[in-house]
């Protein structure tokens, strides 16, 4: 890294390690923010956004049955962001108890880590605030039994580490965040802006706070989708949201170069008013994305039951019909044991909804099948609102 490369605007100082590299330690939060016209109509504009996707989850009779679709496509976006492969339809089937399938596939695990970290952490709200402890607790799941378990899952580093291209060095990096000495204090610091009172706009203090940790790096592995997974955490905790529906992964990803840029920017030329607005474009643009999504969702739900009422079925086929937004790929196996009938109901059902079209066999095998519901998983996962109208 390039002390020169940091201007007399960097909110925080250029150290140089004992070892003779260098390294940035970002001033603890908050800076001045000039609030420019474009930053002012951007927080308006995400304001109204947000308040459209709070509005509309609080009138969801049944809620569950939505976030755990956008939460699992939060999971694949955000773990694609830092390489892996894996699909929303690969870590369905992971769900599914298909592990034979996926058995070199360590990719389609840490997604399904991320989703348990994020399941921990809405549970864990309820007795513990957004903290340091609970970032602890959140990597600890984020990196078991995957790539970097060997890196100190649920520890904060005690050893440094730096961004960069491939093959790039500590001397070489294109930022290295504070030495173990200054992270610990600028961690505390950082727990600090979370837990005091603060005027300032919650989007704003995000956007602050995701920069922030980003800046600090805390941990040897696995600090961008833990940064990203705070936002959420964060959106419910401050009541922006009555579930975790706004995710900026998907933002993220498709504007991967502007967003690693200006993180960068912040640190090395202090554009916060860049990175804010930046930051809150992408919360109207998910917002507007989620709203488009749950509607059709809504719809598509509305369009299954009366299908299958039709039909007289048994009303215990809508209880499959409502499990397909939980779990889009299943076996008989499955319906049987969370619905309560036997395997030849479970079979009987299943078929039922494969005749009216709804769910789709995926393996072309005589046994151990597995069943999609194409259509609820196009609706979350389709990019750029494909399949959402």
């Amino acid at each position: 890294m390039r002390p020169d490369s940091f201007t007399k605007n960097a909110p925080g100082k250029v150290i140089q390690a004992q070892k003779g590299y260098w390294t940035y330690l970002p001033d603890p939060l908050p800076p001045q923010l000039s609030w420019t016209e474009d930053l002012v109509a951007a927080l308006s504009q995400a304001d109204l956004a947000l308040g459209e996707l709070a509005g509309l989850g609080r009138t969801l009779l049944n809620p569950h049955l939505l976030i755990r679709p956008f939460m699992h496509q939060e999971a694949v976006v955000s773990s694609r962001i830092e390489g892996t492969q894996a699909s929303l339809s690969d870590l369905f089937r992971y769900e599914a108890g298909q592990l034979t399938l996926f058995e070199e596939r360590s990719d389609v695990r840490e997604v399904h880590n991320y989703v348990r970290a994020m399941e921990y952490g809405l549970e864990r709200l309820k007795e513990l605030p957004v903290s340091l402890r609970l970032i602890r607790e959140l990597h600890g799941l984020l990196m078991e039994g995957v790539r970097g378990e060997g890196k100190k899952p649920g520890e904060f580093r005690d050893s440094y580490n730096w961004i960069g291209p491939p093959n790039c060095t500590v001397k070489t990096a294109r930022y290295v965040p504070p030495p173990v000495s200054h992270m610990h204090d600028a961690l505390h610091a950082l727990e600090e802006f979370l837990h005091s009172p603060s005027e300032m706009p919650p989007l704003v203090r995000l956007a602050l706070i995701h920069y922030q940790f980003e800046a600090i790096h805390p941990f040897l592995d696995g600090n961008g989708r833990i940064g990203r997974l705070l936002m959420s955490l964060l959106a419910c905790a401050w009541n922006l949201l009555p579930q975790p529906l706004l995710y900026l992964s998907a933002y993220f990803e498709a504007h991967r170069d502007d967003y690693y840029d200006l993180l960068l920017a912040v640190s090395r030329r202090g554009v916060w008013e860049e990175w804010v607005t930046f930051f809150l474009r992408g919360v109207k643009e998910q917002c507007g994305d989620a709203v488009a999504r749950i509607k059709h969702l809504q719809d598509l739900r509305g369009y299954y039951r009366v299908q299958v009422q039709r039909t007289h079925a048994s009303a215990r086929l809508l209880d499959v019909v409502d499990m397909l937004f939980l779990n889009p790929v299943l076996t008989v196996r499955r319906v049987e044991g969370e619905v309560g009938v036997t395997f030849q109901t479970a079979q009987r059902y299943v078929d039922w909804l494969v005749e009216l079209g709804i769910l789709m066999e995926v393996t072309g095998k005589g046994r151990n099948r597995l069943y999609a519901a194409r259509d609820v998983i196009l609706a979350v996962e389709a990019p750029g609102g494909e399949g959402s109208g």
